[in-house]
């Protein structure tokens, strides 16, 4: 019989919750600091299961007006340099923008690093979201200087796009010139008399391919090119000279217009997508991969789809293992089949939570062919996968799996249970636990990793929470590691958190050290 005193002292070290989640259930709230963080790092600004994207943009706006300047710049800098995120640093450069002038210079050359985001930025400013809906003579001086140092190639790719546009960018801010291809382009890209002579030369090209004149496709960002001129060999063309990740995003345009139907080109296709060589050169994350298969539409050729698996399981190369024993427990509640990224009118992904919690899982069991898997809802969902099985394979299985309430609890409690020795459990959720909800001190999720603690000191818990909101089931401290969103770099994260090298504060403290 278990003893009951040791047990009561056990749970009595726990700490309180301090907040409530979306089910208004018992949870742990972060701090302002670490929510921006986890919210500038992984946020969508779209409509999630639970929040939409102004109650998101609500949140970021009051958590900046809670946090220093420095802490907002260093924010920036990193979701986008290391997050790769696009709309949360535009946000923040936008912020600081009102808060703190001074610093813009330094955080606008490190996060308004390509047209996408100068667009961004220029949109949020003028939206008023920050407070304000005009760029202001600093802002304006920033976005002049970056149009009169962009090279020809980042100009053309800036010019991709809406809302606003490139030209509607150079007609608010009126860039002086600094030579005379530039101000060429600036003409014709507002539709001013322009010099054609003057005209850098890959817009030239353009132009006369725009005209009929040139037998070449130019070397341009294939937006440019009027689709009504391209033929299916033209295409087919453009599959071999885009980039791995270009070829990656743009199958169903390819399949659309034709050249994928053309032969031989479906197999040339299949090939560099499948190149161990291609993706590793590529980095891409199996994540990634998930987002081609489950976006490559019916007029996408099997032998392609076949080829995204073989890449998915190349891809593993970039994702590290782990010492020990390792288990995943990954949520299949119904609240995890909504997209990943949040509604978006025209645009919502058909990759959801769970698909991404079960591609985790898949991942690991596949480089980990001894991890436990332990997908939740209610209970634990007792399924059995074969880890010699393709990533995808196992992925699609546990996918299809669950549906009910959300009880992170559950996956611990079973461990508890068998008195099973573990090193390193994740868990895949979006933290919205309430099935196991009590009025007590700490949340039912803490009291079971605290009985696991007690056969495993030196066990370490990761929760990665897909769409956060701000509140957690296990508060952070030395052996708990709260990750929100999913992106690139959670694979490295897991693996350092795992090998001590982090420490629960990541995200914090990786910002508080980015250089301004």
């Amino acid at each position: 019989m278990a003893n009951q005193q040791l047990f009561k002292t056990l749970l009595a070290t726990l700490p309180a919750t301090t907040a409530v989640n979306q089910n208004n259930a018992p949870a742990y709230a972060y701090s302002a600091r670490h929510k921006l963080a986890q919210l500038a790092v992984t946020g969508c600004m779209n409509h999630t299961y639970y929040a939409n994207g102004e109650a998101q943009l609500a949140d970021v706006l009051a958590l900046c007006a809670e946090v220093d300047a420095a802490f907002i710049a260093k924010t920036a800098i990193y979701a986008r340099q290391r997050g790769q995120m696009k709309d949360m640093p535009a946000l923040l450069t936008a912020v600081l923008a009102s808060k703190d002038a001074a610093l813009l210079p330094a955080v606008f050359g490190q996060v308004i690093d390509n047209g996408k985001m100068l667009r961004n930025f220029v949109q949020i400013m003028r939206s008023g979201a920050t407070g304000r809906k005009s760029l202001g003579s600093r802002p304006k001086k920033l976005v002049q200087v970056w149009l009169n140092k962009a090279t020809e190639m980042q100009l053309l790719q800036a010019s991709v796009g809406n809302a606003p546009s490139l030209a509607d960018v150079v007609k608010m801010v009126h860039p002086k010139p600094t030579e005379p291809w530039r101000e060429a382009f600036f003409a014709w890209l507002i539709g001013k008399p322009f010099d054609a002579a003057q005209l850098p030369p890959l817009t030239r090209e353009l132009l006369a391919f725009r005209a009929g004149g040139a037998v070449n496709l130019p070397q341009v960002p294939f937006q440019l090119l009027s689709n009504e001129k391209l033929t299916a060999r033209d295409w087919a063309q453009l599959a071999q000279t885009m980039g791995w990740q270009a070829l990656r995003m743009n199958l169903n345009t390819l399949a659309r217009q034709g050249a994928l139907a053309l032969p031989g080109v479906a197999q040339q296709v299949a090939d560099r997508l499948a190149d161990p060589a291609a993706v590793a050169k590529a980095r891409v994350y199996p994540y990634q991969l998930l987002i081609a298969y489950q976006m490559a539409g019916a007029d996408v050729p099997g032998v392609i789809k076949e080829a995204l698996q073989d890449a998915l399981d190349a891809a593993l190369s970039n994702v590290p293992k782990l010492e020990g024993q390792v288990v995943v427990c990954p949520d299949v509640s119904g609240s995890m089949h909504s997209p990943v990224t949040g509604y978006r009118q025209g645009a919502t992904t058909s990759v959801r939570c769970v698909d991404v919690a079960a591609l985790v899982a898949a991942a690991m069991l596949r480089l980990h062919p001894d991890a436990r898997v332990l997908p939740f809802e209610v209970n634990v969902v007792d399924i059995k996968l074969n880890p010699r099985d393709a990533v995808m394979t196992n992925a699609q299985k546990l996918a299809a799996v669950g549906g009910g309430g959300t009880n992170c609890s559950a996956p611990l409690a079973r461990l508890v249970a068998e008195g099973a020795k573990v090193d390193t459990v994740i868990m895949v959720s979006d933290n919205e636990s309430w099935i196991n909800a009590r009025r007590a001190k700490a949340t039912e999720t803490m009291k079971q990793w605290a009985l696991i603690k007690r056969r495993n000191p030196q066990a370490r818990l990761i929760c990665i929470d897909l769409q956060p909101y701000g509140t957690t089931q296990a508060q952070e401290q030395q052996d708990i590691l709260n990750v929100g969103g999913f992106g690139d770099a959670v694979f490295d994260v897991i693996a350092q958190f795992a090998a001590g090298s982090f420490g629960a504060g990541h995200w914090v403290d990786a910002i508080d050290v980015t250089p301004l």
